[in-house]
């Protein structure tokens, strides 16, 4: 999707002259943009869907709609399904049976283009072939406006993203240079600068500190409050239960629970799916709810004698 090319104008707040020129394969003069969405419209249906790896189901029976307007958490224990799930959504990853929808439509009935244009995907891994700059790397997630009049808000929407994923610092130098978490947000403010309306982003905390765990998650909220619909694979369940509107626990590959936060993160529910004891408990202050795996404290464990 990208090359070589002449230089991109200057965007503003300083950041460094593009070094990539962006191309995207398709009929972009046929392309359709999308029409704003309604407020809790489906933007993604998953019907009855099965995703097998070496002839193993991984995913079987899966049923998920993600809407306007809401952040969706998909949880689980290792292995439960959750990227194949989201992957599958996004059309990365070839369904055995069952139907996705992107707005209405089946994923073949979009161009890639067009899917560009309506979802961007953040993977877990960020790895480059080559030491392109944070701030082309960030650029990229414009290309699928390469060509039509959004583009010419590009070097706007760049530095915004930059700035909103704190990596504005970092725009000159080469992306393998940074640490992991550094690349999971500069990964991140691609996806953003892509202005999809629905948001597709594995695990996107895992590699992140406290501080940036909650920037994450509190963008992530900020863009379905404007409108967009974001999933969002987590391993933390106190955090998914702090920011998304709705949950689906997945476990061997089928939904065990879909619903509000409330109803999902149950103590029994948990307790099974993880196979540990584990306690739900709300905050004292913002009745958030805590998720506590049940622990021995210093006084069941064994003395060990002094030398």
């Amino acid at each position: 999707m990208t090359g070589p090319g002449n230089p991109t104008p200057s965007g503003g707040a300083g950041l460094p002259r593009g070094r990539v020129r962006l191309r995207v394969l398709g009929r972009r003069s046929a392309a359709q943009p999308p029409a704003p969405a309604t407020p809790g419209s489906t933007r993604i249906r998953v019907a009855g869907l099965r995703v097998e790896r070496a002839g193993r189901p991984v995913l079987d029976g899966v049923d998920l709609a993600v809407r306007a307007g809401e952040v969706h958490a998909l949880v689980g224990p290792n292995g439960a399904g959750k990227s194949t799930l989201l992957a599958a959504a996004s059309g990365d990853l070839p369904a055995t049976a069952g139907t996705v929808e992107v707005d209405g439509r089946p994923l073949g009935g979009w161009s890639a283009v067009e899917l560009a244009m309506r979802r961007a995907v953040l993977t877990q891994r960020h790895t480059l072939s080559f030491p392109f700059a944070v701030v082309d790397v960030v650029r990229m997630g414009r290309a699928p406006w390469t060509g039509r009049p959004e583009q010419a808000h590009d070097d706007a929407i760049v530095a915004e993203s930059m700035r909103r994923c704190d990596v504005i610092r970092f725009a000159a130098r080469p992306f393998p240079t940074l640490s992991g978490g550094e690349q999971a947000r500069a990964a991140l403010a691609r996806a953003l600068a892509q202005r999809a309306g629905v948001l597709l982003l594995d695990e996107p905390t895992a590699a992140l500190d406290l501080h940036h765990q909650e920037l994450v998650m509190r963008i992530a909220r900020d863009r379905a409050e404007a409108g967009d619909a974001v999933v969002v694979v987590l391993h933390d369940l106190a955090l998914a239960g702090a920011y998304a509107d709705r949950m689906t626990l997945l476990a061997a590959g089928r939904v065990r629970a879909t619903g509000a936060p409330a109803t999902v993160l149950t103590a029994p529910l948990l307790s099974e799916v993880y196979r540990h004891d584990i306690e739900v408990v709300p905050h004292p202050r913002t009745r958030l709810p805590l998720v506590v795996p049940r622990r021995r404290g210093p006084a069941h464990r064994t003395a060990v004698p002094e030398e």
